[in-house]
């Protein structure tokens, strides 16, 4: 089980906001991201980006309508590894670019976080973390994987308006962001809601504050 490791070469480059994210990067184990521990052979092998920009801000799309999976969901950029990309980063980063257009040059990836199991879905996910240096126009570049490209400030994904906790019929129960006229949930909801309370980013909300799903979950973090 991968603990997750920080990239020390470029570290140097990188501004002073993101001190924090580094330290917590070099201190991240398994359960303070997620209940899940994938074994070892299990799953098949993903990666999500979790692109920072100063704002600080951070990119996340809409996956298409139509898609047999996770359709309309919010997700972070990503999805699973090719033979031919070698690494977790590297796959993080070729998903972002194929899904946003953005382009790579500006990204410097920093550190990935420990490996993640989603049980319903079989991934095991590794989150990499990085720095956008230089923000490129995103958009839709896959209209057959992405509906929407956003860029979304910390400060309003932390902002306790719009924060809450989802529930489905199931008994199943996690955080959840209401942004950008989205519902932020599942994997990625709790991916973010966890990454901002080690971080330090998170602000203080009303965790009595629950909205019922209409719809069976996808995956869980």
């Amino acid at each position: 089980m991968r603990r997750g490791a920080v990239i020390e070469d470029v570290l140097g480059d990188l501004p002073p906001w993101l001190d924090p994210v580094v330290s917590f990067a070099r201190r991240a184990r398994l359960h303070q991201l997620t209940r899940y521990a994938p074994t070892h052979g299990q799953g098949r092998h993903s990666a999500v980006l979790i692109l920072l920009a100063d704002g600080p801000d951070l990119l996340l799309i809409e996956r298409a309508a139509d898609l047999r999976s996770h359709a309309g969901q919010p997700a972070f950029p990503g999805g699973g590894l090719d033979e031919t990309d070698g690494s977790a980063v590297a796959a993080a980063v070729r998903e972002a670019q194929e899904e946003t257009g953005l382009d790579p040059a500006g990204v410097v990836p920093f550190a990935t976080l420990p490996d993640l199991w989603v049980p319903v879905s079989d991934y095991v996910v590794t989150p990499v973390v990085a720095w956008w240096r230089d923000p490129t126009p995103v958009y839709p570049a896959d209209l057959g994987e992405v509906a929407a490209v956003h860029r979304i400030g910390v400060d309003e994904l932390s902002d306790p308006a719009n924060r809450c906790q989802v529930r489905h019929p199931s008994g199943f129960v996690g955080p959840a962001f209401t942004v950008r006229g989205m519902l932020v949930w599942g994997f990625t909801g709790g991916l973010l809601a966890r990454f901002l309370d080690e971080v330090g980013w998170a602000r203080t909300w009303d965790r009595d504050r629950i909205m019922d799903l209409p719809v069976e979950p996808v995956d869980r973090p």
